[in-house]
């Protein structure tokens, strides 16, 4: 290497030897490190004057020549009299340094910190000492009252004190916790307002078997951030004290195993690299929102919430085909028709009709796909046309353009969109078979999942309960295998369905009965349960209530108690205030109810309706409810949902033709 320059310290330069370079006086070194903040840019002679003297002399123009000649002299000896400088050249109305990125320390400690944070914590430990011994005192040390190296010193200060954590970090990843201790001790008694510093500090001594002393230095930094700023520690000091107290897992460095370690050094990588404002987060967001919302609990609750705020930041950046991406990214398998939250999927329905009315000519026809896919999905369970009409357009794209994971996603589109009539099972078990297949060959594991699930329910509603079994069986070892924690929940229901279908009908006791009936109040007592905190309100709200009644209309008894039936009331209530005699009033709410939903519970509700419409005899509602069901006269009312059945919907169509005096 020829000459290198160093500015982290006293502004200084070395030959290709290692020798100091005699750059003369302050002014020169001024020069020199006015052209290296500018970083290879052409800095005007008039800002160097400006920069140089509060009070320029008359003849500051020809000063800074001489200046430059000067330092021409001492970088390029060997340069022959007028011959072209190739280190500090002229250019324009100015001058610029062409240094080389490794000639400048400062550079080079850039250059090391961002490649340590992608290396194996061994390596990355090398890395960034050797970085941090380049540090021969604070950067531009002779400049530091100069305006035009604020910034650059303020940058380099931050990044010297990253690089120090860092380090401190990977000492501790690497089982060195004792090492880091010293130096994290110096490093928050000279910047104890680093939240970072203390943190690392008490995380280091906890480790080192000192538990008293790291509550202490937490002790500290609060007293410090409260007394000396009026500011409350951040929750991550906060975080680490609970931890530290019930001596939390966490705080184990291999608790986290492989993955974790991974995940702790990618994420931190990403923070630093990818700036805060960059259009990529939104898109990465997205993509995390995703992994997120297949764990259940807090993870889907998280997706919900997050995922249309990240749609309004890509649509308030006016970048239309980010936003198609942000919002046909979020392409997470359903299997509930019913929303979570219809509010919000009008907004993402209407998000994408925006979007999609926007986009370029130009645009690929995937992202097309995507947000009609999206639209698809999101207006399950209403009465649009518009979803049927974006879900064919959607698997039309997809197949045209054979692309099996947006085939995936347009089919659990086509999928939710296969309510709009009673006796679809066959369908549905269509669909579901070929996103089995498509997503087994592609390793779509999620969509694989899916595909067993809609086969499963679809071959409960035929009453192909082996079928049903082993849909259900792969699924939970797709979701063992692959940590997928909300399918137990659909399966799990499923085996309760299961038990209650095989109950025998009033009038044909058998021995064993009461013990079959207390095996299904235990199965779906378990199955209740497991919705508890599975982040699923379409799903929770009412179906323990319609769950009970389900069990109480296959045994021919009448509901005893009002309940929460959530969104199942209006079809509910009119049996519930016929068992509490109230004629009146049940009638009332029957001519009151509308029709039921298109979704996997279409055929229960209307064999309720049904069935309080023959009590009532309510011929009107009775016709509507036949001719509804007729096409399913094969199937088991309710059971397509995977959740309880009601029966044969032959039964409930022979009670109908009876009450009407046709012909069954």
């Amino acid at each position: 290497m020829g000459v290198t320059f160093g500015v982290l310290g006293p502004v200084t330069a070395w030959d290709g030897g290692g020798d100091a370079v005699a750059l003369k006086g302050p002014r020169h070194r001024a020069v020199l490190a006015r052209l290296i903040v500018a970083r290879g840019r052409v800095v005007p002679v008039t800002h160097l004057v400006d920069d140089l003297w509060e009070d320029p002399p008359p003849d500051a123009v020809g000063a800074v020549r001489t200046f430059v000649a000067a330092l021409r002299r001492a970088l390029e000896p060997g340069r022959r009299p007028r011959g072209p400088a190739r280190l500090l050249v002229t250019e324009g109305p100015g001058y610029a340094l062409r240094a080389a990125p490794e000639a400048v320390d400062a550079w080079r400690f850039e250059g090391s910190v961002a490649e340590a944070a992608a290396l194996p914590p061994g390596e990355a430990l090398a890395r960034l000492e050797e970085a941090l011994r380049w540090w021969r005192g604070p950067a531009y040390a002779d400049f530091a009252g100069h305006d035009w190296t604020r910034a650059e010193r303020s940058r380099l200060t931050e990044l010297r004190l990253h690089a120090a954590e860092r380090r401190a970090e990977t000492r501790l990843a690497l089982g060195r916790a004792g090492e880091a201790v010293p130096d994290l001790d110096a490093h928050v008694a000279e910047h104890p307002w680093r939240e970072e510093g203390w943190r690392l500090l008490a995380l280091a001594l906890y480790r080192t078997g000192r538990q008293g002393d790291a509550l202490a230095v937490l002790r500290r930094a609060r007293t410090l951030l409260v007394e000396q700023l009026g500011v409350d520690p951040g929750p991550d000091l906060r975080r680490l004290e609970a931890d530290i107290l019930h001596h939390a897992d966490r705080l184990d460095p291999d608790a986290a195993g492989p993955a974790g370690r991974v995940w702790a050094r990618a994420a931190a990588v990403y923070d630093r690299t990818v700036a805060s404002g960059a259009r990529a987060r939104l898109e990465s967001t997205v993509g995390l929102l995703r992994t997120l919302a297949v764990t259940g609990g807090d993870g889907l609750e998280a997706a919900r919430e997050h995922r249309l705020a990240a749609v309004a930041a890509a649509e308030e950046l006016g970048d239309v085909e980010l936003t198609a991406r942000v919002i046909g990214a979020y392409d997470v398998p359903a299997i509930w028709t019913r929303v979570d939250d219809p509010a919000q999927a009008a907004r993402v329905v209407a998000a994408a009709e925006r979007t999609l009315a926007r986009l370029p000519g130009g645009a690929h026809d995937g992202v097309r796909a995507r947000l009609l896919a999206t639209i698809a999905l999101e207006s399950r369970g209403t009465r649009s046309a518009r979803g049927p009409e974006a879900a064919r357009q959607a698997v039309g794209i997809a197949r045209r353009l054979n692309d099996p994971a947006l085939l995936a996603f347009a089919l659990n589109g086509e999928f939710m969109q296969t309510f709009h009539r009673a006796g679809l099972a066959p369908e549905r078990d269509g669909i579901g078979a070929e996103l089995v297949d498509l997503s087994a060959r592609h390793g779509l594991v999620t969509y694989e999942v899916l595909g067993h699930l809609v086969r499963m329910q679809a071959r409960s509603a035929l009453a192909d309960f082996g079928g049903a079994d082993g849909h259900a069986a792969a699924a939970d070892r797709l979701s063992e295998r692959h940590e997928l924690p909300l399918v137990g929940v659909f399966t799990g229901w499923y085996r309760a369905l299961r038990l209650a279908a095989a109950l025998r009908a009033p009038g044909a006791e058998t021995t064993g009965a009461e013990r079959a009936e207390a095996e299904v109040e235990a199965a779906y007592r378990d199955a209740v349960a497991r919705l508890d905190g599975a982040g699923m309100p379409g799903l929770v709200r009412g179906l323990p209530a319609l769950t009970q009644l389900s069990l109480r209309v296959r045994r021919g008894l009448p509901m005893e108690e009002d309940a929460d039936w959530g969104p199942y009331e209006p079809w509910a209530r009119p049996l519930v205030l016929l068992a509490r005699g109230r004629r009146e009033e049940a009638a009332a709410a029957l001519r009151a109810a509308p029709d039921p939903p298109r979704d996997l519970l279409f055929e229960a509700m209307w064999c309720l309706t049904g069935r309080a419409a023959v009590a009532l005899g309510d011929r009107e509602t009775m016709e509507r409810a036949r001719d509804a069901l007729a096409p399913a006269a094969g199937e088991l009312a309710g059971a397509g949902s995977g959740l309880l059945t009601l029966g044969p919907v032959a039964g409930h169509l022979a009670a109908l033709s009876a009450a009407l005096g046709t012909p069954g």
